[in-house]
This record gives structure tokens, C-alpha cells and sequence, in this order.
């Protein structure tokens, strides 16, 4: 037997009908019974497990805004209740009242002489900043840099580098390591949140305002992690973590981390393993536009992967030279099996049929960048930063069906989909001041991206001859993609000026002027040249130290997939194979501007923050008709024309302490949204985008015990938005999200943490209309109503340092 690694071990509980199948009702509640059994199961590339089948409540489907409803037996595996009561046990030894007062020795929430906590704020200043020590955070025993934010009330972190629109390196992200960006993209700085021990942070600094002196732009606060300055320092960073799906499918990954400093020369290595299988179920009922059930659909679709990463940061300081080397190299390939069982219903009589998808995906990618950074004696700084990267994305798709089930499987569907990305990006700035109320900031970039695909479609109904290299069947050249190079070589140059105009305000403005050139050749060989002025305005206005007002004008050019120049495959929709390309594809170009107020409480007691956005967009991208054969229509992303975007958001974070919950922090989000364009399909003006969404967030700290507990809800505003396309109308919904955590901290710096996401087994649904013909002509065929859940996941992590 072959010896196998931890990470790559699963147990599965294999089902099995216990009765023999019997005609399906109207109602597939009514389904047989279904037994199990449990046995072990190896990850077997192309190995699937099967599931109990589930039932479906049919109910009034004549209308739109009906949702299927899923029902699933509920199991309760043993060893999670233990676990659960191992870590809720602890709460019985609490002492009492334990949630009412603070522990005695709690740090202050102010005092610069404590070392412990240092909140500093010049008052009415424009460059107000807030640091945290790390004694501040000694009480809660973090393992990781993260762990210290998640601490800090109102903190947003997104830490991506790129600029305007996703294009290039860009000078955006709000994430600094003692100061410094990290030159990278996948690899970027919000990643090594997890991989600082906080044993080596020394500092947490949050900017509220900008300043020529930060290495990033146009965020609205920045997180600056100042490590500490010691000759020699080394620590390891353990994490396994387990996962148990709904199914009984069991994971196990985990990843290491090493970190060391000597001298001027630090170093910090992390390898990981994560697992990501996914069971979803899906349920689907087929009726008539007057409400007449045509059929029912269960489908099981099944990722069996684990993503496996390797990632170094390496840097170096001397006098006025600072140097920065980063790499990463990830894998995941893995195999998707699909399973759909279909009722059609013909005269009152259930005909079943059935479909096996078998889907093998190979995907990699790899990462290096770096920077050199000189200061010169009058504080100016010249920087040098790059990065270069590669994409694989690449997978075979095999369909067999049987119609009706009782007949033997046959091959009617190959898709070979084949894509692979290379990036080169180099970039030089120099910043000074001019006074020392004004910097300046001037730079230059080079970009070169290439995205080499192919496409290859086949079918019993091809028009080429059988061949093996298609699976067998024959190619369908009109649907095909024989092979597409597409190369942006794109040049840009930037200039930034920060103004602290008094001692309340403050002006950060930019100009970007790109131009670049597109060459595509294959099927089609056409090259194009592009040039765009990229201004940004970004005020502030502190009426006093802990309330602000920030207004920004900024335009946007978006960076294009260039996938989708040639035919593409549609993994989306099971009756539509592909999507034809459009080599005329241009950027989305457009003006937003935004306005936001946020007021901080005193002592450190939360964050209150309100803002309205608008955006004009030119010449927003979407779905267009590209039918060349009328009995055969066929839709390519392309430029729909222009498009207006508006909405409010509003959030929240808050101590808790007043309410008699120490070491408490709640954070709520909301956001309304509405958005027009004028739809080429149906010619009618339609939103581009949902219209909200709501996030509450509760986390608790019971100190005198180590235990933490806390809870993530999510809810999206349902209805208004559809994605209309050349045969099909839909739209997607969301229901509530919930997750849950507890974490125990056992023998000073063993954290353990059981958590479920997906709490309430919450679904993705969709209602879509698919016409007779096109949406042109208006003509409903059928209507599709279906949600999807992969329900309930619980997560058991161990983490130390040492």
C-alpha cells in the first residue's frame, strides 16, 4: 500500500441507497430512504465520494421570487462535540461576574509611561496617528501580527499594491513593514499578517492622514508594523489545522513558518499546505413561464483540492541602502466530479436521465519581486521595484450522459481550456521635499503582460473527424480557440504632490499618464495603441484630532482579462459551452467621487464612519451580442456603453467596556447601492450590481481565562439586479451567512480554535429565465429556479510559537 502524506488523507463516509429506486413524484421529498456506511478513503485523483441524496420542497413557482428550498438530514459527529465541550468547558471554571469586569492587570487605555500602551494623537494636526505598543496586546497573548489587529477597533486591511484600476504596481495598498511596501502581488504585505510572530512587533502605528513621507498613496488610513531593533532574534510558527465537511469528508493541512534577524539581515520562510475540498449540493426545479413543472435536477459537484504554497521575505539594511528580496511558489492542481440527476416530466410520467462531469485542473503560479531603497542626507529617497510573475490555469472537462439513466454512459462533451500568464514590471520613484509643508513624489513604470490560451470544444455533432486528442470525439471549430497570444507593453509615468496645507488639512494630488500598446495574433492579429490621463484628488479636513472629513476625485482605467479577446469556456451555465471572444475589447474608463466622514471616539472606544460614493462610468464592460450564425446565437464581453453608479456606506466599531463587556468589540457595515446603463439586449435601462449588503461582527476577550469567542453574520439585499445575457436572463441571491468561533490559549502559547462557517447552512440561489431564441425577442421558454449550499464546515486549528 502506498505510504500517503497527512496532508493528503481523507475520511468519507460513503452512502448507499437502501431501497431500490423507484419513480420520482412531483414532490422529491417523497425520494427514498438512504442508508450509509463509513469507511476510510484516500485522495485518488478522479476518485469521488457519493452523498445521501436530498430532498427538495416544490413549492408556487410561478413566482419570480420564489427560492428552492433545501432540506438535508443533520449529522452530529462525535468528535466535535467533544472538542466543542473541551472548548466551551472552560467557561465553567470561569469565576464569576468574569464578564463584567476588567482583569487587574488589563492595560490602560492611555498613558505614554506605562510600556505597555502608548495612544498618541497630536490634536488638530493633519497627520494625527495612533500607536499601539506591543504591551498593549501582552494580554491577549497573540501568536501573530493578525492577532494584534484583530484587537484594534475601525482597522481595515487590504494591503494590495496596484494602482489605478488594478493596472501595475501602482503606489495603493495600506499595509507598511517598518515602513516599506513589499513589492509584490499574490505575495503581498497583508500576507505576511500571518506570518509575523508578535513576538517580533515592537509597534502598531495607524496614519490616519496622508504624508510624502509614506511609501503608499491614496489609502485612507495606514498600518505601519514596526519590528523590533535587536541584534539576533529567531522563532518558529506552527499551525495544523482540520476541517470536517458535511459529507464527513475530513482534512487535514497546516503550515510552518520560520523568522529570523541578524544583525541587519532578516529572513522569514513559511510553507503550507491548505486544504479546500468542497461538496455542493445543488437543487433545481424546470417549469413554464404559467408555472407548469417541466423537470427537477440534483446535482453534486465536488473539489477535491489542497493548495500548497512556499514563500520567502527576505531584507537588508545598511546605513542609507535597505534592500528586499520576496518569491512565492503555489500549487493546486486538483480534480472536480460532477454528478446531475434529472426528472423531466411528459405527460404526467417521470423521466429520469443522468450526467457525469469530470473536470482535471491544473493550476500554478509563481512570484518573485523585490526593491532597493537609498536615502540621501536630505531625506529624500530613490526607490527601484519589481516583480515578475507566471499563471497556469489549464483543465480537460468531460461530460457523459445517459438519457434515459438506465442506458450505459456515453461521452457527448470535451472542453480542453488552456491559459497561461506572464508579467514583468519594474518601477522607479524618487521622492523630496520641496518645503516642509510640500513633498513630491515622481516615478516612472514598465509593464509587460502576455496571456497565451487555447480552446478546444468537441462533440458527437463536430464537423472534424473522431480524433483521440479531443477525447475521442469531433472538433467544433466555430466554437473553438486553436490558439491566442495577447502582449500589453505598457509604459507610465506619475507624479505626486502632498500639501499639508495648515494645521487642519491636507491635499494629496496626482497625475498618471500611461500609454500602452496591445498585440494580439492568432485567429485574429490586430494591434492597438492606448493613452489615458489618470488625475486623483484626495482632501482631508480634521475638525479636531479624532474627527475628519476626507473627499476624493479620482479617474479610473481598468486593467482588461485578456482571456476573454478569444472564445472562452462557460463554466457558469451547463447548456452553454463557451463564449465567443472580442478583440475589440477597450479598458472601462471612469470618474467616481467619493465623500466620508469618520469620528473616533475618545479613549479608544471605536471607530464611527459614514460616506456616499458616485461613479461615471464611460464605457462600462459587460455582455454584448457577438452572433454570427442567427441559429446559433453567441454573446462576448465587450463595451456596453455608459453607466452611472451611486450608493452609501456606513460602519462601525465599538468597545464595549461601557456595557460591562471588557476586551469586547463590536463592528457593524452596511451598504445601499444603485447603479443604470442602458442593456443592448433587451434595450431597457437596468442596474450593473446588487443593492447592499449588511456584516456584523462580535469578538470577546475573557482575558483572565484565555478564551476568546465571537461571531461574523452577513446578509445581502436581495432582488433588482439581473445578468442578462444573449439566451438567458438571471439572477443570483445570497441568503445569511453566520460563522462562529471559540479559542482556548492552553500552556501560555498553545491557541486552540474551533470554528463553523457557513453556520446556517446558508444557500446560493438563482432564478433564471432562459428564452425561445434570444432575450432580443422577448420569448420565455423556461424558467431554472435552483440554490446551492455546501452547508456547515467545522475547522479545528492548533497554533504555537517557539
Amino acid at each position: 500500500m502506498a505510504c500517503l502524506s497527512p496532508s493528503t488523507l481523507r475520511l468519507h463516509c460513503d452512502y448507499t441507497p437502501t431501497t431500490e429506486a423507484a419513480p420520482v413524484p412531483e414532490n422529491r421529498s417523497d425520494r427514498p430512504f438512504i442508508g450509509f456506511f463509513c469507511g476510510d478513503r484516500t485522495k485518488i485523483r478522479g476518485q469521488r465520494p457519493t452523498s445521501a441524496a436530498k430532498s427538495v420542497k416544490v413549492r408556487d413557482w410561478s413566482l419570480p421570487d420564489r427560492i428552492l428550498t433545501l432540506m438535508r438530514p443533520l449529522h452530529s459527529p462525535s468528535f466535535v462535540i467533544i472538542l466543542t465541550g473541551l472548548a466551551l468547558g472552560s467557561l465553567l471554571h470561569a469565576p464569576a461576574g468574569f464578564g463584567q469586569q476588567a482583569p487587574a492587570n488589563a492595560a490602560p487605555l492611555t498613558g505614554s509611561d506605562s510600556g505597555e500602551r502608548n495612544s498618541v494623537v497630536d490634536p488638530g494636526a493633519a497627520n494625527s496617528t495612533v500607536v499601539y505598543e506591543s504591551g498593549f496586546f501582552d494580554q491577549y497573548n497573540p501568536i501573530t501580527a493578525s492577532d494584534m489587529l484583530d484587537r484594534i477597533p475601525g482597522v481595515n486591511v487590504f494591503g494590495g499594491n496596484r494602482g489605478g484600476g488594478g493596472r501595475g504596481l501602482g503606489t495603493g495598498g495600506n499595509i507598511l513593514i517598518n515602513g516599506q511596501r513589499i513589492a509584490g502581488k499574490d505575495n503581498s504585505a497583508r500576507d505576511q499578517l500571518d506570518r509575523i510572530t508578535a513576538a517580533e512587533v515592537e509597534r502598531i502605528e495607524i496614519i490616519r492622514d496622508t504624508s510624502g513621507e509614506l511609501n503608499v498613496r491614496g489609502a485612507g488610513e495606514v498600518i505601519n508594523i514596526i519590528l523590533l531593533a535587536v541584534p539576533s532574534r529567531s522563532s518558529t510558527q506552527v499551525e495544523l489545522v482540520q476541517r470536517l465537511n458535511h459529507d464527513d469528508t475530513y482534512e487535514i493541512g497546516g503550515n510552518i513558518g520560520w523568522s529570523t534577524q541578524i544583525g541587519n539581515f532578516q529572513a522569514l520562510v513559511n510553507a503550507e499546505s491548505r486544504p479546500n475540498y468542497e461538496n455542493r449540493d445543488n437543487r433545481e426545479v424546470r417549469v413554464t413561464p404559467g408555472g407548469e413543472l417541466l423537470g427537477t435536477l440534483f446535482e453534486e459537484n465536488i473539489r477535491d483540492q489542497d493548495r500548497r504554497s512556499l514563500s520567502t521575505n527576505m531584507s537588508y539594511g545598511l546605513g542609507a541602502h535597505r534592500m528586499q528580496l520576496n518569491a512565492q511558489l503555489q500549487q493546486g492542481d486538483f480534480p472536480r466530479a460532477i454528478q446531475r440527476d434529472f426528472v423531466d416530466f411528459v405527460d404526467g410520467v417521470g423521466i429520469e436521465s443522468t450526467q457525469q462531469e469530470q473536470i482535471d485542473n491544473d493550476e500554478s503560479n509563481w512570484e518573485v519581486g523585490g526593491d532597493y531603497e537609498y536615502s540621501f542626507a536630505n531625506s529624500s529617497r530613490l526607490a527601484v521595484l519589481f516583480v515578475t510573475n507566471n499563471e497556469v490555469r489549464n483543465s480537460i472537462r468531460e461530460r457523459f450522459i445517459a438519457n434515459p439513466s438506465t442506458e450505459p454512459l456515453a461521452k457527448n462533451l470535451f472542453i480542453d481550456s488552456q491559459r497561461e500568464r506572464n508579467e514583468f514590471i519594474v518601477q522607479s520613484n524618487y521622492n523630496f521635499s520641496l518645503s516642509a509643508e510640500q513633498s513630491v513624489r515622481i516615478g516612472f513604470e514598465r509593464a509587460i503582460t502576455e496571456l497565451d490560451s487555447a480552446l478546444f470544444i468537441a462533440s458527437p455533432f463536430g464537423t472534424e473527424p473522431p480524433s483521440d486528442q479531443y477525447g475521442g470525439l469531433s472538433l467544433l471549430p466555430s466554437a473553438s480557440n486553436a490558439g491566442t497570444s495577447v502582449k500589453e507593453t505598457r509604459y507610465e509615468g506619475f507624479a505626486f504632490h502632498n500639501w499639508t496645507i495648515n494645521d487642519k488639512s491636507s491635499l494629496e494630488s496626482s497625475v498618471v499618464y500611461e500609454t500602452s500598446e496591445i498585440a494580439q495574433t492568432g485567429e485574429v492579429s490586430k494591434t492597438r495603441d492606448f493613452q489615458f490621463w489618470r488625475p486623483t484628488f484626495d482632501y482631508r479636513y480634521n475638525f479636531a484630532d479624532n474627527f475628519r472629513f476626507r473627499g476624493t476625485v479620482r479617474r479610473n482605467v481598468s486593467q482588461l482579462s485578456f482571456s476573454a479577446f478569444a472564445a472562452t469556456a462557460n463554466d457558469e451555465d451547463r447548456d452553454i459551452d463557451g463564449f465567443a471572444g472580442n478583440p475589440e475589447l477597450e479598458p472601462e474608463t471612469s470618474w467616481s467621487y467619493e465623500g466620508e466622514l469618520e469620528y473616533r471616539l475618545p479613549n479608544d472606544a471605536g471607530v464611527l464612519a459614514t460616506s456616499v460614493f458616485y461613479s461615471d462610468i464611460d464605457n462600462k464592460i459587460g455582455r454584448i451580442n457577438a452572433t454570427v450564425d442567427p441559429d446559433s446565437p453567441v454573446s462576448a464581453t465587450g463595451n456596453v456603453g455608459p453607466a452611472k453608479q451611486y450608493g452609501w456606506f456606513t460602519r462601525a466599531s465599538l468597545r464595549l467596556n461601557q456595557f460591562n463587556l471588557p476586551n469586547a468589540i463590536v463592528s457593524g457595515r452596511m451598504g445601499l447601492f444603485d447603479s443604470e446603463i442602458l442593456d443592448p439586449f433587451i434595450n431597457q435601462k437596468v442596474r450593473t450590481g446588487g443593492r447592499g449588503f449588511a456584516n456584523l461582527n462580535f469578538r470577546q476577550d475573557i482575558t483572565s481565562i484565555n478564551l476568546s469567542y465571537g461571531i461574523d453574520y452577513s446578509h445581502s439585499v436581495w432582488g433588482g439586479y439581473y445578468n442578462i445575457d444573449i439566451v438567458t436572463r438571471t439572477r443570483n441571491d445570497r441568503q445569511r451567512s453566520l460563522d462562529l468561533f471559540v479559542q482556548k490559549i492552553w500552556f501560555d502559547d498553545w491557541v486552540f480554535r474551533l470554528e463553523t462557517d457557513n453556520t446556517l447552512d446558508a444557500s446560493e440561489c438563482r432564478y433564471r429565465e432562459r428564452y425561445e431564441g434570444t432575450t432580443i425577442e422577448g420569448n420565455i421558454a423556461l424558467i431554472q429556479d435552483s440554490c446551492s449550499s455546501r452547508y456547515r464546515r467545522w475547522i479545528l486549528s492548533v497554533q504555537t510559537t517557539f
